[in-house]
């Protein structure tokens, strides 16, 4: 492939570097340079020196995370136009949402080619509200205008190349392709395979604190659980999310003090925290992409209790490294977790098949060589 000026446009900072960033060393070792745009906050730029510091260019670009605004969508669109241009891009590589929305029709409007990468489809086209279904015709109409003209489409599991075909957003000859999540560097964790007699085993989740993650679904069910095992543990890693399904601090603080969860916030780096615990949990009715947490516990060799759901489901082999759970389900989820209290045996045998189905399934080399194959032969 010759040498490209990629840009790569996503929705969060932090995200370029933790999912994205042995794709950028990758691209940047093959000899193309590689632009980064996203909302970079002005007084935290940690983010953006990493990826500068790896040898990446760095651009802000203003994004209204809250909905359809048509006035700063427009900006962003135009902006992102204009970037493209000065930068004088040859390939556009967006995620997150309103990241290929508008980088598309940007790249479109400027002729330059243009990949985009479905990373889920988020409360959208997971929401059973009249006001979900109403988002999720709006966004499906700017989802078919955008990709229309896309070199190539990267799906992360097969539920939502399914969805967008049956809904028309993209037609079944555009160049529609699939691959493993945003893959894990299997260097960076170490094995942990804890074998449990019982007495204290620990629960963990991370997760944005929403409720369709599945938040107070765990919290609940740690509450019923501690009174029957006082001794297991039940541990929450992830920011308060100021949104209309956010999880509010103080339930967080209700449930804290009467010792039933601990709440560690937003976290740089989780892996201690895996490795000092025994069952990852995610009981999420989002539309997941491929979660990143959960690859995360699966390298370290944990054994995973998660739903039934696009994106989740990829990542477990049912009652062999872990427990797939119905959606939004509360006596599924208490059985699951319970089992593991009952038959703490069976947490070293499933944390080592997570570990083997990371390395098979999720390595971050196999998924980057899929992907750069892709950019290679559609751009």
């Amino acid at each position: 492939m010759n040498s490209k000026r990629i840009l790569i446009i996503c929705g969060a900072a932090k995200s370029l570097v933790t999912f994205r960033g042995d794709l950028i060393r990758r691209l940047l070792a093959e000899g193309h340079e590689v632009v980064c745009a996203a909302p970079f906050p002005e007084d935290n730029t940690e983010f953006r020196d990493e990826l500068e510091r790896m040898g990446a260019d760095t651009f802000a670009y203003p994004l209204n995370r809250a909905g359809i605004s048509p006035i700063s969508d427009l900006k962003t669109l135009f902006f992102l136009k204009k970037k493209i241009e000065e930068y004088q891009i040859d390939l556009v590589f967006p995620y997150t949402i309103k990241s290929v929305i508008y980088g598309s029709l940007a790249a479109e409007q400027t002729n330059t080619p243009v990949i985009s990468l479905i990373t889920g489809l988020g409360f959208t086209f997971s929401g059973v509200s009249k006001k979900a279904n109403i988002l999720q015709k709006v966004t499906s109409f700017l989802y078919k205008k955008a990709l229309r003209k896309n070199n190539a489409i990267i799906f992360q599991n097969e539920d939502d190349k399914n969805l967008f075909l049956r809904k028309k957003i993209i037609s079944p000859k555009q160049n529609a392709y699939l691959v493993n999540g945003s893959g894990v560097n299997l260097n960076e964790y170490n094995t942990r395979i804890k074998k449990n007699d019982g007495e204290q085993i620990v629960f963990v989740i991370v997760s944005r604190l929403i409720v369709e993650k599945g938040i107070k679904l765990f919290m609940d069910a740690a509450k019923k659980l501690k009174k029957k095992y006082p001794k297991s543990e039940y541990h929450i890693i992830g920011p308060i999310d100021t949104s209309p399904s956010g999880i509010k601090k103080s339930t967080i603080d209700k449930f804290v003090s009467k010792g039933i969860i601990k709440f560690h916030g937003e976290q740089r780096t989780v892996v201690g925290f895996l490795e000092q615990s025994d069952i990852f949990v995610l009981p999420t009715y989002y539309r997941e992409g491929v979660p990143r947490s959960i690859l995360e516990a699966l390298s370290i060799g944990m054994p995973i209790i998660t739903t039934d759901t696009p994106g989740c489901r990829e990542t477990v082999i049912d009652e062999k490294n872990g427990v797939l759970i119905a959606p939004r389900d509360f006596d599924d989820l208490y059985r699951a977790m319970e089992s593991f209290l009952k038959h703490p045996e069976r947490i070293e045998t499933m944390g080592i098949n997570s570990r083997k189905l990371a390395s098979e399934k999720f390595d971050v080399e196999k998924v980057n060589a899929k992907t750069l194959e892709i950019i290679a032969s559609n751009s």
